[in-house]
């Protein structure tokens, strides 16, 4: 490629198309294509190009500390979950199109960060924007939030997710002014985003750490009414095994 052509590309933002160049060109003359015909190509390329960066940016973006696909989930290993409705879950692919939540309650090390995982990095793969954030980092930013008057802000940031995964709600102090915001949150994205939420403690045991029985009832209400729930209760730890086997198996 040319500098005046690569001077065109980068000016309309084909930055993929530069280095593919020599390649597409080969293809063309390889294939005999008419000019359309290679135009129709090298637009198809570099859309497919800026399609998978948006896709990686996506990815990063969402903050996700371990890339755990759905693929990987050791099924073998914990054979009390029902595998065949989990991957019809998320082969539906329901839990977005309907703004569904999906909801992972069991023991710590069972596997419930690890298949909400693969269900977040479908939807950010699909197109859809997600983030993962811990209950305990989401109340640290609540906490700040109030300290400077931010909570609106904050509040908005995390409705506007299409996708947001909530990590180990449980066993952690909660201020009451915590506990409001984060029923506002869950107000705000009920019906109209999907949230994905794992915790170590049944829904009976949510209000010994909210300590609101009133708002914790109604924020159950709100999420079963909506929900998608897979007991793991009864499922093993997977954690010793993960020592063993090394670290591409999910927590």
């Amino acid at each position: 490629m040319d500098e005046e052509l690569r001077t065109i590309a980068k000016s309309l933002r084909l930055w993929g198309l530069p280095a593919d160049w020599d390649q597409l060109l080969a293809e063309a003359q390889r294939g005999r294509f008419s000019h359309e015909r290679f135009l129709k190509h090298v637009l198809q390329s570099e859309f497919r190009g800026k399609s998978e960066r948006a896709r990686l940016l996506r990815r990063k973006r969402a903050r996700i500390p371990e890339l755990l696909e759905i693929e990987t989930f050791p099924f073998g290993r914990q054979p009390k979950l029902d595998r065949q409705r989990i991957m019809s879950l998320y082969d539906g692919f329901d839990y977005m199109t309907k703004q569904q939540n999906l909801i992972w309650l069991g023991p710590t090390g069972c596997g419930k960060t690890g298949l909400a995982t693969g269900f977040l990095l479908q939807a950010i793969d699909r197109g859809y924007r997600g983030q993962f954030i811990t209950f305990p980092e989401l109340l640290a930013e609540f906490y700040t939030s109030v300290a400077d008057h931010s909570e609106s802000k904050l509040l908005r940031k995390y409705a506007a997710y299409d996708c947001l995964l909530i990590d180990e709600i449980g066993y952690v102090e909660v201020e009451p002014v915590q506990v409001g915001l984060f029923f506002t949150l869950m107000q705000k994205r009920h019906n109209t985003k999907t949230t994905l939420i794992t915790s170590n403690l049944g829904f009976s045991e949510w209000g010994s750490f909210l300590k609101n029985n009133q708002l914790t009832g109604a924020l159950l209400d709100r999420l079963t009414a909506t929900s998608r729930v897979t007991n793991m209760k009864n499922c093993k730890s997977l954690r010793t095994r993960l020592d063993e086997a090394g670290p591409s198996d999910p927590a």
